[in-house]
């Protein structure tokens, strides 16, 4: 079948577009290593926040190109089925197919901001097969060795073909060696080994590269990443990640996404998923920066897991929130997130000013500390899959968001992340120890926002949740703001009685005035945990420890916060200002 000349001329044009924004994305990818290379720390995290930015840019472009070369026919729904079919032919043979079908679909959704997804329009899955057989040899290295030496580390270290030399090699490698002997062993019962595979492209983040692979022995398989510092005196390994829950603590989704230049995304992400299977696809994806696939794959997932069970969405547990409306899906491990109508008026909040934050949040470094929302439009589901509860709750709360459509119920604008557990259900629950270590984890938490110049603004223990590897997390972003924009007062002393005894405050407080000595009536926790808390972070109570904190942000400098434990690091110096830097 001939095919319509516009639908052909179509297709060439957000084919060619895609090639545009492919080509932008990967020399921004690529410039990451050379500015890890050159300490260019604020390089990175300026580059990080425009590749986020690509793709609505490149939507945009396509869309006023497509104008261009078929003028009204943009508009003709009955056109986009044929080119679709154009557009599938001329993918077809490309390692980065499934991230085209995602650009196609992201334009649809510009020229028809349809409700749900249109099959005849839309990607609604891939028809492609699974990566060729011996897909690893193209994106990996292979090492086929019997056991682990400081030469086969240094192999693999200068394979990795950095400009900048190590300030020690040999002692690097002999130390990385050691460590993985020694949980190889652990891990195996011996250290015999069938070989090591390594990602050929190094992961960059913040001011950390990451050499990722793995050991195998037999159909078994233990992660391995080599986390390297570039230091002034050279480049430096830092730490060795071997175990399954630490390398996914590295890839969480309370952190920024890595910069690797890669030609085949679903090659890389087919390798991440075999040391990180608990992982979702769509997770793997967004943690490589390809966020609006990875919203794809999330969105595919969420239908699966629909399609698969008769569950309904219930309300979240937890304390109702005064912004948010949040609920959940038993089995699927996220939560919804929509926001209300109306605000109570302690809430001097908008919701464009909520929407901003989100948004806001998804372009910071989040630390390990602020959940990544994602953000969908738009969204359709049966009316059956709510529960009476649940359906009431939104109806009432957010009418301007959430309506429904014959058997269907209609949500114009929600936010998805991983479901965490709330702070205060999780100390009220767990046993002393593990309430103690998130008390403390709680600290280090606002501590670590803070060294990356975020404010949390309520410090409510409902606002924070407990990962499955029992790290804390800030989660409500309402009254989140930059760290800078702060003025952290101490509660000057009554005057006189009159002024003790005032039912409000009897000195001025504007907008910014934060007083840290006020926070401690928020903690809300029993006397025991109050004590750890203390114990561990008294100096948050004080005006001091900001504007000390603030002191070092304008200053220009980017503080140390390392995605894994002190266990992990190979050698700490005492005398290396890094060295106390909190584990984010």
């Amino acid at each position: 079948m001939t095919l319509p000349a516009a639908a052909v001329r179509g297709a060439d044009v957000i084919q060619h577009s895609f090639d545009e924004f492919q080509t932008r994305f990967r020399a921004i990818t690529r410039r990451a290593k050379e500015r890890f290379e050159s300490r260019d720390w604020d390089g990175i995290r300026r580059d990080t926040v425009k590749r986020l930015g690509l793709q609505p840019l490149a939507v945009g472009e396509t869309f006023e190109a497509l104008q261009d070369q078929i003028g009204d026919q943009i508009s003709d729904r009955q056109l986009w089925p044929s080119m679709k079919e154009a557009y599938s032919l001329a993918i077809l043979g490309r390692n980065d197919f499934e991230v085209a079908q995602t650009f196609f679909n992201s334009l649809t959704r510009r020229v028809f901001p349809h409700i749900g997804v249109d099959p005849r329009i839309d990607f609604i899955s891939d028809d492609f097969p699974l990566p060729y057989k011996g897909w690893e040899m193209a994106s990996t290295r292979l090492y086929a060795v019997r056991g682990v030496d400081a030469g086969v580390i240094r192999r693999v270290l200068e394979d990795a073909e950095f400009r900048v030399a190590f300030s020690d090699l040999h002692g690097d490698a002999t130390l990385t060696a050691d460590r993985l002997r020694r949980d190889i062993v652990q891990a195996f019962g011996s250290e015999t080994i069938e070989a090591l595979d390594i990602l050929r492209p190094v992961f960059i983040r913040n001011k950390a590269a990451y050499v990722i692979g793995r050991v195998r022995r037999g159909d078994r398989i233990m992660p391995l990443v080599i986390a390297i510092l570039n230091h002034p005196g050279g480049l430096r390994v830092d730490a060795v990640l071997t175990s399954e829950e630490d390398v996914s603590i590295a890839f969480s989704f309370a952190r920024w996404y890595f910069h690797a230049d890669i030609a085949s995304p679903r090659q890389v992400i087919g390798f991440l998923h075999s040391i990180l299977p608990r992982k979702r696809i769509g997770e793997l994806y967004l943690s490589l920066g390809y966020n609006k696939h990875g919203k794809t794959e999330f969105y595919r997932d969420l239908m699966k897991d629909i399609d698969a069970s008769q569950e309904r969405f219930i309300v979240a547990p937890g304390q109702p929130g005064l912004v948010m409306s949040v609920f959940t899906l038993p089995s699927f491990p996220f939560v919804f997130k929509v926001i209300k109508d109306f605000f109570p008026p302690s809430k001097h909040v908008t919701r464009d000013e909520v929407i901003h934050k989100y948004r806001e949040v998804l372009r910071h470094d989040r630390v390990g500390r602020l959940v990544d929302f994602q953000e969908f439009e738009h969204l359709k589901f049966r009316q059956e899959r709510f529960s009476e509860e649940l359906l009431e709750e939104l109806l009432k709360v957010a009418s301007q968001t959430v309506s429904l459509s014959g058997e269907h119920v209609v949500i114009r604008h929600l936010y998805i992340g991983r479901r965490v557990t709330p702070l205060d259900i999780f100390v009220g629950e767990a046993s002393a120890a593990d309430s103690r270590a998130a008390v403390i984890d709680w600290g280090r938490t606002l501590k670590d926002l803070a060294a990356a110049n975020v404010f949390a603004g309520d410090m409510l223990l409902k606002n924070f949740g407990v990962t499955r590897h029992q790290r804390v997390v800030f989660y409500d972003y309402d009254e989140l703001c930059p760290l800078s924009e702060c003025r952290f007062r101490k509660i000057p002393p009554p005057r006189d009685d009159f002024e003790a005894m005032a039912p409000e405050p009897w000195f001025s407080v504007a907008d910014e005035d934060v007083f840290p000595e006020e926070m401690r009536s928020f903690l809300g926790l029993r006397d025991e945990l109050e004590r750890v808390f203390m114990e561990h972070h008294s100096d948050l109570f004080e005006p001091g420890y900001w504007r000390r904190m603030q002191e070092r942000i304008e200053q220009g400098e980017i503080i140390d916060i390392y995605p894994y434990s002190t266990q992990q690091r190979l050698r700490i110096d005492p005398h290396d200002p890094s060295a106390g830097a909190s584990w984010g």
